[in-house]
C-alpha cells in the first residue's frame, strides 16, 4: 500500500496472519431531513437503539477534509492503492467483502465482515475461498449487489492498459494460466478477441442465487480474506462501467455518493438514499455530508486547524502536520491540542526507488545510495517526529519478517554514516567501469519535499553525480511515476504492508508482477526466489526467505530506505472518533462524526 505523497519523502495494514485464517441529498418519505432519516434507519437496524448515541457519536453535520492535493489520484475502486484513499473511499463509498475494524491500536488491524456474512470459508489447503454476500447490499440506484458485480469488479483489474496503478493480487493469485510472455491469458472485460474468458470464469464462480462468490487460487493463501479488504475487490455494475472514465464517477455501494467532484476545488459526498443500514453494521454513517477541499497550502491547513474556528472545528486532513507546526502542537503540553492530536508510528517505509532500466549498473546504484544524506532528510521531515533511520523496505513493526539488512554497515562496500559518504560513492562509480549518467529525481511537490529534493541534489553533486529535479503535483504524482515512459531514474516513494506478511512488500516492490515496482526490477533469479517464498506455507521459514530477499534487494540498491515513518495529525475540536487508525495510518474516516 502506497503512502500519500504529500509529506516527507514519500496497502497497507499491520495485521496478524500467517496461519490459515478460518475464520442531491436524500430525505425520508414524510419529508424528514437526511439527518432524521439516518437516525431513524440506524435505530430500526439495531432494535430501537441509535448506535450513534450508544458510542457517543451524533448523526448530522459536515466533516470537512483539507488537502493540498488538487484531486484524488484515483477514485475508481480497482485503481485505488494509497492507504489514506483506501480508508476514505472504503469508509464512505466502496464496500468490500471484509474490512479493517474501526478501533485504535492492535484491534484496528483485525478484520471484520463487510459485504460478506462472515470472514470467508477456505478449503483445506487455502487454494479456494468462498464468501456469501449479505441481503440488502445495494448500489446507489437501488439495484442489489450480487456475486456477478464483485466478479466484474475483479475482472477489471486484468485490463492493465486501462485500469492502471491499482493492486494486482487478483492477477497473481487467481488460478488463470499465463501465455508465453508470462501475462495472464485473460485480458479483462474490454478485450473482445484473443481473450480467454473461460479461464476467468473458472477462477471465480457464482452460486445459482448470485449470493456466494468463490475464488479459485493458483497457490495456498491462508490470508486471502485480508486481500479482499482492498477496494480492488469492490463491486462494479457492468452497465455503468465507462472504462477509464469510471475514475471520475464510480457508482457507490456505501452510505454516501458523489454530489460534486471538481478537481482543483472540491468533492462533496452526500447521503446515498438507497444504502440499507440493515445490510451494513460496519459503517455508522454519521455525517450528512463530507466535503473535501483541494489545492490548499499545507502551512495554511496547519494554521486553520490550530486556530480551530468555524467550519475548521469539523475538519481533518489527508496528510500529517508540516514539520514547522510540530513544536507548536506537541511541545509544552498546550491544552488546546492535547485532546485533538496524535503522534504515532505509521505502517510505512519511506524510500527512494532507483529505476534499474535507467541506472542498470549495480555499482552506480550503490553510489547513489551511499551519497544520500539520510540524516538531513529526517531532519527536514521533522527530526524525531519523522521516524527513525531505515535499512530496508521491511519495517521492524513487521516483526516476524524484519531483520537488519546491514545496508549501512558494510553491505555496500563500507560503513555509511547518516550524512552519506561522497568519497565511497566516487569509489563505487570508478569500480562501475562506466561513466555515471545524469539522473532525474521525481518527487511530489510540497514545501517540505522541495527542501528534501535540494538536499538530495546537493548530496549527489558532492559525489560527482548530476541530478535534475522534477517536481510533480502531489495529487497526480503516483499516476506519473508509475508510467514507465514518464518515470525518472530516482523516485520518492513510501510503502506499507497490505497485511502482516512481507509477501505484501517484497513481491509488490520488486517482483515482475508487483503492483508498485517503481524500481523496474526484472531479475529472473530473484523472481524464482520470490515465487518459492510465496509458495512456502511454513511461516517461520518463509520469514527467513523474506529477510534474505530484503537484504539482496538492498545490496542490489534497487531502493534507498530513508526512514521508518511516524505521522502526526491534528483535527478540529468538533470531530468525534478521531484517532490514528493503524490499518491505514490515517483517520478512521468511516466512523468520524460531528460533535453537537
Amino acid at each position: 500500500m502506497r503512502t500519500k505523497s504529500m509529506r516527507g519523502l514519500g496497502l497497507v495494514a499491520v495485521v496478524a496472519s500467517g496461519a490459515l485464517v478460518l475464520a442531491g441529498c436524500g430525505s425520508s418519505d414524510d419529508g424528514g431531513t437526511a439527518s432524521d432519516t439516518a437516525s431513524e434507519s440506524a435505530s430500526e437496524s439495531t432494535g430501537g437503539e441509535d448506535p450513534a448515541a450508544a458510542d457517543g457519536g451524533n448523526a448530522g453535520g459536515t466533516i470537512n477534509v483539507l488537502t493540498l492535493e488538487e484531486q484524488f489520484l484515483h477514485i475508481d475502486p480497482q485503481r485505488v492503492y494509497t492507504g489514506v484513499d483506501l480508508a476514505f473511499l472504503n469508509g464512505y463509498m466502496q464496500r468490500t467483502l471484509t474490512a479493517y475494524k474501526f478501533a485504535e491500536g492492535a484491534e484496528g488491524v483485525t478484520i471484520v465482515p463487510d459485504m460478506a456474512t462472515d470472514l470467508g470459508t477456505p478449503n483445506a489447503d487455502g487454494t479456494q475461498w468462498s464468501f456469501t454476500i449479505r441481503d440488502g447490499v445495494t448500489f446507489e440506484d437501488g439495484s442489489e449487489v450480487g456475486c456477478a458485480d464483485v466478479k466484474y469488479g475483479v475482472s477489471r483489474t486484468f485490463a492493465q492498459d486501462v485500469i492502471t496503478d491499482g493492486p494486482t493480487y487478483a492477477i497473481s493469485l487467481l488460478d488463470i494460466p499465463t501465455d508465453a510472455d508470462g501475462a495472464s491469458v485473460y485480458k479483462g472485460p474490454y478485450v473482445t478477441e484473443g481473450n480467454d474468458m473461460a479461464a476467468f470464469d473458472a477462477a471465480i464462480t457464482c452460486s445459482d442465487d448470485n449470493k456466494t462468490i468463490t475464488f479459485n487460487l493458483s497457490r495456498p493463501s491462508g490470508d486471502f480474506n485480508y486481500t479482499v479488504t482492498l477496494t480492488a475487490f469492490s463491486p462494479v455494475p457492468a452497465a455503468a462501467d465507462t472504462g477509464e472514465g469510471y475514475d471520475n464517477a464510480p457508482v457507490s455501494s456505501g452510505p454516501y455518493k458523489i454530489s460534486e467532484y471538481t478537481k482543483g476545488q472540491k468533492m462533496v459526498l452526500v447521503r446515498n438514499e438507497n444504502w440499507n443500514p440493515d445490510s451494513d453494521d460496519y459503517r455508522p454513517a454519521y455525517p450528512d455530508q463530507i466535503v473535501v477541499q483541494f489545492a490548499l497550502d499545507p502551512s495554511a491547513i496547519d494554521q486553520r486547524l490550530i486556530a480551530d474556528a468555524g467550519d475548521d472545528q469539523t475538519a481533518v486532513t489527508f496528510a500529517g502536520l508540516t514539520p514547522e507546526s510540530l513544536a507548536t502542537v506537541f511541545a509544552g503540553g498546550d491544552p488546546r491540542f492535547t485532546e485533538r492530536s496524535v503522534d504515532g508510528l505509521d505502517p510505512y517505509v519511506r524510500y527512494l526507488a532507483i529505476n534499474t532500466q535507467k541506472v542498470p549498473n549495480q555499482k552506480q546504484r550503490q553510489a547513489i545510495a551511499v551519497a544520500i544524506n539520510r540524516g538531513e532528510l529526517i531532519t527536514i521531515a521533522g527530526g524525531d517526529f519523522a521516524g527513525s533511520e531505515g535499512d530496508g523496505v521491511i519495517k521492524p513493526n513487521l516483526a516476524t519478517d524484519y531483520e537488519a539488512s546491514g545496508m549501512w554497515d558494510g553491505l555496500l562496500g563500507g560503513t555509511v554514516p547518516s550524512e552519506g559518504d561522497p568519497e565511497l560513492a566516487k569509489k563505487l562509480i570508478a569500480e562501475s567501469g562506466e561513466p555515471m549518467p545524469a539522473i532525474t529525481y521525481d518527487y511530489p511537490q510540497t514545501p517540505t519535499n522541495d527542501k528534501a529534493a535540494a538536499s538530495i541534489q546537493a548530496a549527489l553533486a558532492a559525489a560527482g553525480i548530476e541530478c535534475k529535479l522534477n517536481a510533480i503535483e502531489a495529487g497526480q504524482y503516483y499516476g506519473v511515476v508509475l508510467d514507465p515512459e514518464q518515470e525518472g531514474a530516482l523516485v520518492s516513494a513510501g510503502w506499507g504492508p497490505d497485511w502482516q506478511n512481507a509477501s505484501t512488500v517484497i513481491p509488490e516492490l520488486f517482483g515482475v508482477n508487483g503492483g508498485f515496482n517503481l524500481s523496474r526490477v526484472d531479475d529472473p533469479a530473484f523472481e524464482e526466489m520470490v515465487q518459492a517464498a510465496l509458495a512456502n506455507t511454513d511461516r517461520a521459514s518463509q520469514a527467513a526467505e523474506w529477510k534474505e530477499l530484503n537484504k539482496y534487494a538492498m545490496e542490489q540498491a534497487w531502493a534507498i530506505p530513508t526512514r521508518f515513518g511516524k505521522i502526526q495529525y491534528l483535527w478540529g475540536s468538533k470531530v468525534g472518533n478521531a484517532y490514528l487508525w493503524d490499518a491505514y495510518g490515517s483517520f478512521p474516516f468511516g466512523e468520524l462524526y460531528v460533535a453537537q
